[in-house]
């Protein structure tokens, strides 16, 4: 019994003594200069609204670079309301620059590998939505459907 509660009220004693001196060092020499305790206000973000790609099919490539098949995903990007129509109208622009970079990336997972990797596929669209697009237009990436074709 003694072994079990030594253990117990040593952390107890030393979680008590680290708190106190805590609380007494901040008792005595007050908060740092820079700190405060008030959360910065939220900036106004103007409402964004999202920007259908239209579906496409991409490679599913292992790790080792052979192809596995092919899926079908629909994706939606989350732009500035005052950004919609020229990102729609670069969308052509878009999905050559994933088409570019899907055979690089490995994409397939799972046991046999005709799941997609989500994650790899949303960084292909996000660095192609930054050099298609520009940078800082879109928010947000949002896969709607991912399916083995």
């Amino acid at each position: 019994m003694k072994k079990i509660l030594f253990p117990i009220i040593l952390l107890i004693t030393g979680g008590a003594i680290g708190a106190g001196s805590g609380y007494a060092t901040n008792f005595f020499l007050g908060t740092p200069a820079g700190a405060t305790t008030a959360k910065p206000e939220p900036a106004e973000e103007e409402p964004g609204q999202f920007v259908t790609v239209p579906a496409m099919t991409a490679p599913l490539v292992l790790k080792d670079g052979k192809l596995s098949g092919y899926a079908t995903f629909e994706v939606q990007l989350e732009v500035d309301e005052s950004q919609v129509e020229a990102v729609t109208a670069r969308l052509p622009f878009l999905q050559h620059a994933i088409n570019l970079r899907t055979f690089k990336v490995p994409l397939a997972a799972g046991a046999d590998g005709m799941l997609p990797d989500l994650d790899n596929f949303r960084r292909v669209v996000i660095e192609a939505a930054r050099e298609a697009i520009g940078p800082d237009k879109v928010r947000k990436v949002v896969i709607t459907k991912a399916e083995p074709a």
